[in-house]
């Protein structure tokens, strides 16, 4: 006999995708509910990761068209210009290296509104927070601390079992809990995907002189150093190094740890000093073999987890939420059972190419530019001079980044499905 159903789909994962999920399937009429190891509380402690996000124009869109807007306005940084160089050595961030740069800027692109950005950078917690928030507002149901410790699936309905013994039945449930995703192991689906023996270091670096909101993402031969405004005189460091330098990076003292600091900077933001904890993370690629199963359904780092060379890894969570929230709406409008295979099918050919693609156009950048191989430096420094100096290429992948290119969700465009 079929259990009654305590949701209309359960989402292991209360981070920013899961949550954005949430909160349009909530937006749609439908009744989910969020699991997560750790309380909203937890999550958005300045000590949880460290991260900031560079969000882009359409992902923005889609928050705001949830309300989130008044919430996020205050701690976003628009990114007015973007600027991308090639060199060797330390500190040639500070201005174009001879031929070999590349400039983004927002008053080139066409078709935004007024005074519109290329994106926001937002800290990591500031996101979490007006998540939580929101999903207080809409009344959703959040289990936390939780885990899934099993899972069943049946011919019309899911159940999942928490670590405390309480048992969720939903028509649906969405694995958005991470790249170690149990939703994606008991569901049965696979990886693929490699290690890049590279660590991403992460600290938030106050700075002397205004950052005018230009984001610098400088390569060097061990891999791209992004130096991300934020609000105040403050960037996020992306500092990308190979293991064994990252390694020793981590155990560095703080005064030796800034050393290397200042001199990766150089002199152009003036005095720079790390502000909070430094965060290391091991670096790979990540892709599940497909998106979906038998009543379930993968979103976020549990289907994609990326080099953050492009900083497209949140982008495309948040792009999966906007889809399958429209694919599930619309089910539900139509009166389909939303685990459906025919349904889940929708979302998984809407979003599995996208990713895909994303996932490999940034493993072929990372492996392109984190070498100092002769012949590879001269092909890319042209192809990046080309670049600049040929407007519609460089508007086209200024509206990439900005996620406006493709078959968009309505909630990526800021409506409501």
């Amino acid at each position: 006999m079929k259990p009654a159903a305590d949701a209309d789909m359960i989402i292991a994962g209360a981070g920013m995708a899961g949550v954005t999920l949430a909160l349009g399937l909530a937006k749609g009429g439908l009744k989910p509910i969020l699991i997560d190891p750790a309380p909203f509380e937890t999550q958005t402690a300045e000590s949880f990761d460290g991260r900031a996000s560079a969000i882009s124009l359409a992902a923005f869109r889609q928050w705001r068209a949830l309300g989130l807007a008044p919430r996020l306005a205050p701690d976003a940084q628009p990114i007015e210009q973007i600027l991308v160089t090639d060199g060797r050595s330390p500190g040639a961030a500070t201005s174009p290296p001879g031929a070999a740069w590349l400039r983004f800027d927002a008053a080139e692109v066409a078709g935004r509104g007024e005074g519109d950005p290329l994106g926001y950078m937002l800290e990591n917690r500031h996101i979490r927070a007006a998540l939580a928030g929101a999903a207080a507002d809409a009344g959703i149901e959040v289990v936390a601390p939780a885990r899934v410790a099993a899972m069943e699936v049946c011919a019309g309905w899911a159940a999942v079992t928490l670590d405390g013994g309480r048992r969720l039945v939903a028509p649906l449930v969405v694995g958005a809990d991470g790249k170690g995703s149990f939703v994606r192991r008991e569901a049965g689906i696979g990886t693929v995907g490699w290690d890049y023996r590279q660590v991403g270091v992460v600290a938030t670096v106050s700075i002397e002189h205004d950052h005018k909101g230009v984001a610098y993402e400088h390569f060097l031969p061990a891999g791209p150093f992004a130096i991300l405004p934020l609000t105040g005189r403050r960037v996020s460091l992306v500092w990308t190094e190979r293991r064994a330098a990252g390694g020793a990076l981590k155990a560095a003292r703080s005064e030796i740890f800034e050393a290397h600091l200042r001199r990766r900077f150089g002199p152009f933001l003036g005095h720079v000093q790390v502000e909070g904890p430094r965060f290391f993370y091991p670096l790979g690629l990540l892709l599940a073999d497909r998106l979906t199963a038998p009543r379930v359904a993968l979103l976020g780092d549990a289907a994609h987890a990326i080099h953050p060379i492009a900083g497209q890894g949140l982008n495309m969570g948040l792009k999966d939420a906007a889809a399958l929230a429209q694919v599930l709406i619309q089910a539900l409008r139509l009166g389909e059972d939303l685990g459906a295979e025919s349904v889940l099918g929708r979302y998984a050919r809407w979003r599995g190419v996208d990713n895909v693609g994303v996932a490999l156009a940034t493993d072929v950048f990372n492996r392109l530019f984190s070498n100092d191989h002769r012949l590879i430096r001269i092909g890319r420094d042209l192809a990046m001079t080309a670049v600049n100096r040929f407007g519609p290429a460089r508007r086209f992948f200024m509206r990439e980044a900005g996620g406006a290119v493709g078959d968009l969700p309505a909630l990526l465009r800021g409506e409501t499905p």
